[in-house]
C-alpha cells in the first residue's frame, strides 16, 4: 500500500481521527505548525493521567503528541512526519499487545522502520526482554526523572538522525585518496549506529583507533613515499582481518579506526595485541637497516565506558591511543583507569620472535618474566640431558631482578 493509499484510507477513518482521539497538540494548530519545526514525541498511553506526566517532563523541550490506543498511534505516525520518537507501555489497546512495536519494526517506509521507541517497562522481565528483541530502542520505568528522562530522549532522536544519514552515505562513502578507506566522518555515522544497536539489544560495541608509533618522525627521517606505503600496509593489513560486519576507516589521515558491533573489549584488546605484536617483528628495511616499527591501539566500548554518545566513545578510543603512545608506545591501552599503561610483557613465543627480528631491547626488561616461564623447561632439560646447567644461579639472578623491578615500582 503506498503512502498517499494509506492517508487516503486513513482520512475515512474518522472516529480514529476525532479530535479527542488525536491529540493536544499545545492546544492549537499555530501550535502545530510551530512544533514541525523541531523534534516531537508521540506519546501513547490509555491512561490521561499517565499521559500528562510525561508530558510534564518533555514539553519545555520537545512537541508533543498523544494517543490513547495502538491503531489511532499507527495512523498518526503515518501522518504526522514531525514526529520523532515513541514512547509508550508494553501493551496498548486495540492492537494485540505489543503489536504497535511490531508494526513499526515491519513498516515499509525506513522513516518508521528506524523510528526510536522508548517502551515504558512493566514488572515483568520476560515481557521486557521481548520488546527488546522487537526493537524497542530503550526501556524506562515510569519514576524515571525528568532529566534522566530527556537525556535518554536526546541520545535515542540524535542517533536515529545519524543512521538515516549512514543510510544515504552507505551505498558511496568519502574514501581516503591515499588507502581507499572510507573518512572519518563514515566512521562516525558507523559508531552511532553500533552504539543503536548496542542500546536497543543490549549488546556490547567495540571501537579501536590505531597508528604507527613516532609516525611524524618516520615521514621526516624517511619521506613522505615510504610513510604512505606504511600507511598502505597498515590499511591493507586491517582490511584482511576485520569481520564482514566490522567497519574500517580513517580516524584521522594518519590513525584507522574499526567500528566492531556486538564484539566485548577483551576479544578486542586481544586482537589490538596480535596487531601490535605483527608490527614489532616485522622487518621492513631502509637502506639495508631493519626499520624499527611500533603500533599502538586505544580501545572504548560500550556498555563498559559509559560514553553519553557514539563520537565521544570514538574520541575516548582516540584518547587511549595518544596516552599509549605517551607512555612509550607499543602499547594497547583498553577499558582501564590507568593514567599510564605498563609496557606489555611479550609471550614467549612472541619475545623468541622478537630477538630473532633484532629487537633484543623489546625483550631486555622482561627477561625475569619469560625466565620464570621458561624454568620448569630447563630444569626438565638438566634433568634429561644433565647439562650442568646453573639453575640456582638463575634463579637467584630472576629474583634479584624481580626485586629490582618492584623497588623501581615503589619509587
Amino acid at each position: 500500500m503506498t503512502t498517499s493509499t494509506v492517508m487516503r484510507t486513513a482520512a475515512s477513518w474518522s472516529p480514529l481521527l476525532a479530535p479527542e482521539a488525536i491529540s493536544s497538540d499545545r492546544g492549537s494548530a499555530g501550535a502545530m505548525e510551530e512544533s514541525t519545526q523541531s523534534p516531537r514525541i508521540l506519546i501513547v498511553d490509555e491512561s490521561r493521567i499517565a499521559r500528562a506526566a510525561l508530558i510534564k517532563r518533555v514539553r519545555e523541550r520537545y512537541g508533543f503528541r498523544e494517543e490513547v490506543n495502538g491503531e489511532s498511534a499507527w495512523q498518526a505516525l503515518v501522518l504526522d512526519h514531525s514526529i520523532q520518537l515513541v514512547i509508550c507501555p508494553l501493551t496498548l489497546p486495540l492492537l494485540e499487545g505489543d503489536g504497535l512495536l511490531v508494526r513499526v519494526r515491519a513498516s515499509k517506509l525506513a522513516r518508521l522502520r528506524q523510528m526510536p521507541v522508548l517502551v515504558i517497562a512493566g514488572d515483568n522481565p520476560e515481557a521486557n526482554q521481548r520488546a527488546r528483541e522487537l526493537g524497542a530502542s530503550d526501556l524506562v520505568s515510569r519514576s524515571i526523572d525528568s532529566g534522566e528522562l530527556l537525556a535518554r530522549i536526546a541520545t535515542l532522536i540524535d542517533l536515529a538522525q545519524m543512521e538515516s544519514e549512514l543510510a544515504r552515505q552507505t551505498t558511496n562513502p568519502a574514501q581516503h585518496p591515499l588507502t581507499g578507506l572510507p573518512t572519518r566522518q563514515h566512521i562516525e555515522l558507523q559508531a552511532a549506529s553500533a552504539l543503536a544497536q548496542s542500546l536497543r539489544h543490549g549488546a556490547p560495541a567495540s571501537i579501536l583507533v590505531m597508528g604507527f608509533d613516532r609516525f611524524d618522525a618516520l615521514r621526516n627521517e624517511h619521506g613522505d613515499e615510504l610513510a604512505s606505503k606504511l600507511q598502505q600496509k597498515l590499511a591493507s593489513i586491517l582490511a584482511q582481518k576485520v569481520r564482514k560486519e566490522d567497519s574500517l576507516g580513517h580516524y584521522s589521515d594518519s590513525e584507522l579506526a574499526v567500528v566492531s558491533p556486538g564484539t566485548p573489549y577483551p576479544a578486542c584488546e586481544a586482537f589490538a595485541n596480535r596487531l601490535r605484536e605483527a608490527f614489532a617483528v616485522a622487518h621492513i628495511a631502509v637502506h639495508g637497516q631493519r626499520l624499527p616499527l611500533s603500533v599502538s591501539v586505544g580501545v572504548a566500548n560500550t556498555p563498559v565506558d559509559r560514553a553519553a554518545s557514539a563520537t565521544s566513545l570514538l574520541s575516548l578510543a582516540g584518547e587511549r591511543l595518544k596516552t599509549a603512545r605517551q607512555a612509550g608506545g607499543n602499547r594497547v591501552l583498553a577499558c582501564v583507569d590507568e593514567a599510564e599503561p605498563q609496557a606489555p610483557v611479550p609471550r614467549l613465543g612472541h619475545a623468541i620472535d622478537l630477538i630473532r627480528a633484532g629487537n633484543d631491547a623489546a625483550v631486555v626488561p622482561h627477561v625475569a618474566h619469560l625466565c620464570r616461564e621458561i624454568l620448569p623447561f630447563l630444569e626438565l632439560l638438566e634433568r634429561e640431558w644433565k647439562l650442568g646447567l646453573p639453575l640456582a644461579g638463575i634463579r637467584e639472578r630472576m629474583q634479584d631482578r624481580e626485586r629490582e623491578s618492584e623497588d623501581t615500582r615503589q619509587a
